[in-house]
């Protein structure tokens, strides 16, 4: 239960970090929402990235697979991550709405 709570609140920090120094330089508030799910994929997944265009057949269906498998704590800890990227998102409208510029 610790491991849990731990891994929540690292993946929490860790992507609300990465999407907010993402939405300062690059100004596209919401980029990293769009690019998480490629992150999970890339974590999920347990065969090397170019199979999805070798065989996209045995990949997608493999991924979807390990998808739908998931243990619950696993998924608790990849939607914390989810859930820091919208954060991030957030803050950084909040900040330019009240007159921050960040780059």
């Amino acid at each position: 239960m610790i491991q849990l709570f731990i891994s929540v609140l690292l993946f929490f920090v860790l992507f609300f970090g990465i999407s907010f120094i993402l939405n300062m330089i690059l100004r596209q508030t919401w980029l990293m929402a769009f690019v998480f799910p490629i992150i999970v994929i890339l974590i999920v997944d347990t065969f090397s990235f170019s199979t999805y265009f070798k065989d996209p057949g045995f990949a997608f269906s493999t991924l979807w697979h390990e998808i739908i498998t998931l243990g619950y704590q696993d998924a608790i800890i990849l939607s914390s991550g989810f859930i820091g990227t919208l954060t991030a998102g957030f803050v950084i409208r909040f900040l330019r709405k009240n007159g921050y510029q960040m780059f």
